[in-house]
């Protein structure tokens, strides 16, 4: 590999390590390795089949470890052939020839890649790939990031905070509240993803295994291809052309974007707070916030989540509006977009890694919440002219809208005032038991429930 230093993509330079779990579902390697263990997959389901004669226990295990030991150098190997017929599939199947050649298999060589295009063997190595990097990284680092979302909502579920709504003071919630609308959210998404089936396609060169049912016009191909599909815990489907149509794809992708969406929603909230004084980082030593201003603390986790938060959803916002799109039956110009889903996912990974560590180091500051709060009592007068309703007092809107529009109202004026209505004694304590840091309606009760 070449010297990190040296790459041209962060994601194969800085981001190496944080991103190298990815490497092994969409770097080249694996891409090729993917591809050989489907060609020598479909070999033995033609032998299933009776196409093509059994193979023994051995002749099974040797293409076990062909799978299994392929090294850099036959990777390399594969790409000398590639490069001098500029196929990267049909080099695959050049390779596996010169393998299988002094073996007792030579005898199907000619059912290599029989009856097959090199898309049959793409789109399936590309789907395993899209589900074994969700289900083995994506959702388990999803799942990190919602727990220290759901462990800091309830930790903070009790701290009265001013909400605003038009950027303006608006009613009092508490921290962990606002916190669990976007772990519910989440939530959603996760299940969503969990249970997102990705498809696949072996229909041969447009669509309609013509080449398949012109050799072997006794097998049902249609069944034959929905087998082999499944067989890798992927949904078939039978009408394409010679590419698999995106749209089962691109709904992964759009469950990943708005993921990456509500996050970035999330962030700049949480950025905002800290800018704010409302939310305090905790303190690194080790940490430098400025290379000449001591003092700062930088909200850099989330700042560097929402630049990758945004590259990520360029790619899936690419993705959504190139691939549904083919020439006739299909040009290649989707080729070069595909072979950029790791980057998408590495950005997607990179700032859900850099979310948990924002959201590790940061508490809110609950003595400026209360002063900020404290210093708005005008907040109070939604549930003010609201009690005013419930005893009939038709004018109690226009009263309050008159006295408080655009104005901050302290808590002795807000106290002068209940003093002086005309209401019954209940009503006027109902009144002045109103406070900013009491006037929370269930947002504590809700919060616990999104927690659990």
């Amino acid at each position: 590999m070449t010297d990190p230093l040296h790459a041209l993509s962060p994601l194969d330079g800085r981001y190496l390590e944080a991103v190298a779990p990815l490497r092994d579902f969409f770097s080249e390697f694996a891409f090729l390795r993917l591809r050989l263990r489907i060609e020598l997959d479909f070999l033995r389901a033609l032998a299933k089949i009776g196409l093509v004669r059994p193979l023994t226990d051995s002749e099974s295990a040797h293409l076990d470890r062909l799978i299994a030991d392929l090294s850099p150098a036959d990777a390399a190997a594969i790409q000398v052939i590639e490069r001098r017929i500029r196929h990267d599939v049909k080099a695959i199947e050049y390779f596996l020839r010169d393998k299988l050649s002094d073996s007792s298999l030579k005898d199907l060589l000619p059912w290599l890649h029989f009856g097959l295009t090199s898309e049959d063997v793409n789109n399936l190595a590309l789907a395993i790939a899209l589900r074994q990097a969700c289900n083995a990284v994506l959702l388990p680092a999803l799942d990190e990031l919602l727990a220290t979302l759901r462990t800091l909502a309830w930790q903070t579920r009790a701290v009265p905070m001013l909400a605003r709504t038009h950027g303006q003071p608006a009613v009092p919630t508490t921290f962990g509240k606002e916190l669990a609308v976007f772990l519910v959210r989440l939530k959603t998404l996760r299940h969503d993803l969990a249970a997102f089936r990705f498809q696949a396609k072996l229909t041969g060169a447009v669509g309609n295994f013509n080449a398949l049912q012109a050799a072997a016009p006794h097998i049902d191909w249609p069944a034959f291809s929905r087998a082999f599909i499944a067989g890798y815990d992927l949904e078939p489907n039978l009408f394409t052309t010679q590419i698999l149509p995106y749209d089962n794809w691109l709904r992964c992708f759009d469950l990943l974007r708005l993921t990456n969406a509500i996050l970035l929603d999330l962030v700049q909230d949480l950025w905002r707070y800290i800018s704010d004084g409302l939310i305090r980082q905790a303190l690194i030593e080790s940490e430098v916030g400025s290379s000449t201003m001591p003092h700062k603390v930088n909200p850099i986790d989330f700042e560097n989540a929402e630049g990758n938060l945004g590259l990520a959803n360029a790619l899936f916002l690419h993705y959504a509006q190139k691939l549904p799109i083919s020439r006739l039956q299909r040009d290649l110009s989707d080729s070069t977009v595909r072979r950029t889903f790791g980057v998408a996912l590495g950005h997607t990974l990179l700032a859900w890694t850099a979310c948990v560590r924002g959201l590790n180091r940061i508490a809110p500051n609950e003595d400026a919440l209360r002063a900020e709060l404290n210093a708005h009592w005008e907040v109070v007068t939604e549930g003010a002219q609201t009690i005013l309703r419930s005893i009939g007092r038709e004018d109690a809107y226009e009263q309050l809208k008159q006295q408080t529009r655009g104005r901050i109202l302290r808590q002795d004026n807000y106290r002068a005032w209940c003093e002086t209505l005309d209401v019954d004694e209940t009503t006027r304590r109902r009144l002045l038991n109103l406070s900013p840091e009491t006037y929370l309606g269930k947002a504590i009760e809700l919060t616990e429930q999104a927690c659990l």
